[in-house]
């Protein structure tokens, strides 16, 4: 298994056809998409609600004031796809990462039950090849505003891998 943040974008392949020469698929290596509600953002944090001041959150580059802002409209072209399937914004994230097939497992964090609830709706939703890609092209990676990570972090993720050539 590999552990994979999926920030503000919905897109696997970016993983399975990154520059890593090896095919993940093809060995058989899953991915564990951690923050799959991009830290809190689906879920309306800093859109619908205000951010603490004192959350870890206020320090993440997509939570500045000006990416906040910026993302927004990928905040509402999900809620309008959201609308379409009668279901909530972390319903359809959810949705669509557990559509991307058995090798790909989301992993939410939540500190409420009524949260949990709500994500567990996630497996009522059937989306369809075109669904997929409507929710893929709606939140395209070069129109997210702010890093994917904390500054320190960078040295640590999954692109500075020393990955063998065979």
């Amino acid at each position: 298994m590999l552990q994979r943040h999926y920030g503000h974008h919905f897109n696997v392949n970016e993983l399975y056809a990154s520059k890593h020469p090896l095919s993940y698929r093809k060995l058989g290596i899953g991915i564990v998409a951690y923050s799959p509600l991009g830290r809190g953002f689906f879920a309306g944090k800093a859109v619908v609600e205000n951010l603490p001041t004192e959350s870890i959150l206020a320090l993440h580059p997509r939570f500045s004031k000006e990416n906040v802002e910026k993302n927004k409209v990928l905040y509402a072209r999900l809620a309008n796809l959201a609308a379409k399937h009668h279901c909530t914004i972390p319903q359809l994230a959810l949705a669509w990462l557990l559509h991307q097939g058995g090798d790909v497992i989301p992993i939410p964090g939540t500190t409420q039950i009524k949260n949990l609830d709500n994500n567990i709706g996630c497996l009522a939703i059937k989306l369809t090849q075109e669904d997929l890609k409507k929710i893929s092209d709606s939140v395209p990676i070069d129109e997210v505003s702010g890093e994917r990570d904390y500054a320190f972090f960078e040295n640590y993720n999954w692109k500075s891998a020393d990955t063998p050539e065979n």
